[in-house]
């Protein structure tokens, strides 16, 4: 099923290597859109849900090291692994400073690279299939599945607080900006759609009430933080 595959999110501007390693990683079972620079990858990001990042650190428009700082604002925990033909030691720390998970050398195997990716998304919690389970508190979420579990007892979500648990989830204890969740989940952060996060918002406050160390709050004026006491 599409739903169960790794989205997986790849920016590079030499567009005969995109086109192989796109061509390899869905042969390889990863669902993959390949963007050619820096700026068409940010505005994908944005519109569309991902499992991983792969990022050329020389693009036009916008580079690598910009586009993994501002995908971080977004999203402090999605993987990112770093493409590049440097090899120097200063611009490896520029990419992990910029929130890099793992840096590869070109030229590099297409098999050093599937094992990186497995690698990272073991650490990560996403196995290769997609898969994809939070731990909160003491609830056990399921995306794939979209149920949201405590002591046994299991509340299926609908598709837009599935989504919406998923993004805070990936933010956790992180204030959610709340223009990113409309335009992410509802693709318009119009006036409308704000008020309809909200009430999806009081519901999913409401499924995580059976655990009273869950506090989903809301930052005034800026969007939404799902908190763990103790963390």
């Amino acid at each position: 099923m599409e739903n169960q595959k790794v989205r997986v999110l790849l920016a590079e501007d030499d567009r005969n290597l995109g086109n192989i390693l796109k061509s390899y990683l869905e042969a390889k079972g990863y669902s993959t859109r390949l963007c050619v620079n820096g700026q068409e990858a940010y505005d994908q990001f944005i519109r569309e849900k991902y499992d991983f990042c792969i990022v050329d650190v020389m693009m036009p428009v916008k580079d690598g090291f910009t586009l993994a700082r501002e995908i971080r604002q977004h999203d402090r925990q999605i993987p990112i692994l770093f493409l590049t033909a440097k090899s120097l030691e200063d611009d490896k720390l520029k990419g992990f400073q910029a929130g890099a998970d793992d840096y590869l050398t070109k030229p590099f195997s297409m098999e050093e690279l599937l094992l990186r990716m497995e690698a990272i998304l073991r650490r990560s919690g996403v196995s290769p299939s997609g898969s994809k389970v939070f731990k909160i508190g003491d609830f056990d979420f399921d995306y794939n599945l979209q149920v949201l579990k405590i002591n046994g007892v299991e509340q299926r979500l609908t598709s837009k607080e599935n989504e919406l648990l998923r993004l805070l989830c990936e933010n956790m204890n992180e204030t959610l900006d709340r223009s990113f969740a409309l335009i992410k989940i509802w693709q318009d952060d119009s006036y409308f759609n704000a008020r309809s996060m909200d009430v999806y918002i009081a519901k999913l406050r409401k499924y995580l009430k059976d655990d009273t160390n869950v506090e989903l709050i809301n930052v005034h004026g800026l969007g939404f933080r799902l908190v763990i006491k103790g963390q």
